[in-house]
């Protein structure tokens, strides 16, 4: 007595379905994994920049004024304000960092991200004095939109 046994197992069709789904959602994960491991790296940027930015606020509350000499070390912002920023070899992720003289703009550049567009890039971190004596910061530079600070 011979039975018939039913075939187990998935059609070919069945397979390509899931194997195209795997690829669209594919597609879409990879670069969003992307720019949110970009913009992890950058933390380190705009975190250190908001710390130096307090210290220049702290500064302008004490003396009324932004640093009147251009801070471009490190060394020299440690001695100014009191802050230590990781810049590479220390830091990974920033190359430069300095302030304008007079105006208390904070400038650095970025690298190490693996993100061509962001490498080499600019932060620019502008003060903004109200009336009150208030400071408000403005997040610029030749960074992409995407990468920057919301505010």
């Amino acid at each position: 007595m011979l039975r018939m046994r039913g075939q187990k197992g998935f059609t070919l069709i069945e397979l390509l379905i899931v194997i195209a789904i795997i690829g669209i959602l594919a597609a879409i994960a990879i670069p969003m994994y992307r720019a949110q491991t970009v913009k992890a790296k950058l933390t380190e940027v705009s975190n250190s920049m908001s710390n130096v930015a307090s210290a220049v606020a702290a500064y302008y509350q004490d003396e009324g004024t932004f640093p009147q000499t251009a801070l471009t070390a490190t060394s020299a912002i440690k001695t100014t304000l009191g802050v230590a920023v990781p810049v590479v070899p220390d830091g990974k992720y920033i190359s430069a960092i300095g302030i304008s003289s007079g105006g208390g703009t904070i400038t650095c550049t970025a690298t190490n991200t693996g993100e061509t567009t962001v490498d080499g890039s600019t932060y620019i971190l502008s003060p903004l004095v109200s009336t009150d004596g208030a400071i408000n910061w403005f997040w610029q530079g030749s960074i992409p939109a995407a990468y920057r600070p919301k505010k």
